[in-house]
């Protein structure tokens, strides 16, 4: 049972999920928790990653960090995202049990399901056909991680566990428009609008100067320029009077809040085991919600007022992505915030911070 003096290890302590993970541990009066930056701690070399797991001997770890993206992210990167994701759950697991971790919990992602699982999809589902394209070589890293925590257990009788987190959303989260997950970047798109339609242009400059748009556009942009400054948010959909989405919005997909996730993690690390858990369990609230609707949303949340146009040349990516929630809500735990409330706190949090 981890204790409040336990020396616990949050990887990836700066992402959307490790520091939900961190702010919970501090909130609930944790008091060794060991955060490490990527700078000081390269957990793609297995030397490196040894050695801070020989000095510092955590004896609860949460495996968060990963290198993450979009569909834009993993369709130009997929080397990067198969090589990095996989090196770092390889050796964050090799050190954990070398060096007699207690516990680890491995956080994956919703895309290890096939492309068609049958919805909502169930933890036995891992698999069963073929993967989504636009984004498998995250996914099989992801895989890999899973089950490198199930045979370690079986071979070694370490207590790894996994967790399968919908899609997330929340404090800390990239806006990137290249890089970042779903909410974030409609989000952002919208409020840019939003901005463009007021002609609010000192509060653009002060939005692109904290985060980049991508796709080296930022390279192009005169500050000075509103013409400019224009030019650079209709290129990533954000115009006066319409913002532009990828696809038809057509599909679904289900969102929760990383707070949520953060309680449901240190939920699971407290009060349960490899043997209760199994491979791995859905962290999911059973729901989704189709593209078009989420959107409309969005855009009534940031109070923008313009129109929503779709990009059908560009891909949708997988039709639904809902998991099933039947083997978390049996361990006890349920999340707790809305979606609609949950938009409406991003969003708070984005513009006051």
């Amino acid at each position: 049972m981890m204790d409040k003096n336990n020396r616990i290890y949050v990887a990836g302590h700066r992402g959307l999920i490790g520091s939900a993970i961190l702010r919970h541990l501090q909130a609930e009066g944790y008091k060794n928790v060991i955060t490490c930056t990527s700078k000081e701690l390269n957990l793609t070399n297995q030397a490196e990653t040894l050695a801070f797991f020989e000095k510092e001997r955590p004896e609860y770890v949460f495996l968060a960090a990963a290198k993450v993206g979009g569909i834009m992210a993993n369709q130009t990167y997929p080397a990067d995202f198969i090589y990095i994701n996989t090196m770092i759950a390889t050796n964050v697991i090799h050190s954990s049990y070398l060096t007699g971790v207690k516990k680890l919990l491995n956080l994956g992602s919703s895309c290890i399901y096939p492309r068609l699982a049958p919805q909502p999809m169930k933890e036995e589902h891992l698999l069963t056909s073929e993967l989504e394209k636009t984004n498998e070589a995250y996914a099989l890293a992801k895989i890999a991680a899973i089950k490198m925590c199930r045979y370690y257990n079986e071979q070694y009788g370490t207590n790894f566990i996994s967790v399968m987190p919908t899609n997330q959303y929340g404090i800390g989260d990239n806006f990137n428009m290249e890089t970042a997950h779903l909410l974030p970047m409609v989000l952002r798109r919208f409020h840019l609008a939003k901005l463009l339609a007021a002609d609010n242009f000192n509060a653009i400059r002060d939005d692109l100067q904290k985060y980049k748009l991508g796709w080296n556009i930022d390279a192009q942009i005169n500050m000075n320029d509103t013409s400019s400054l224009e030019w650079a948010l209709n290129q990533v959909g954000a115009y006066r009077n319409k913002v532009v989405m990828w696809g038809d919005g057509s599909v679904y997909r289900e969102l929760m809040s990383s707070e949520d996730l953060a309680d449901a993690c240190v939920y699971l690390m407290k009060n349960k085991e490899y043997n209760e858990i199994g491979e791995f369990v859905n962290i999911t609230n059973g729901d989704d919600i189709q593209l078009k609707l989420l959107f409309e949303i969005v855009k009534k949340v940031v109070g923008f007022e313009g129109k929503i146009e779709y990009d059908v040349s560009k891909p949708n990516g997988t039709p639904r992505k809902m998991m099933d929630a039947a083997r978390i809500k049996s361990l006890g735990w349920q999340p707790k915030i809305s979606l609609e409330q949950g938009i409406i706190d991003f969003y708070l949090w984005y513009c006051n911070n």
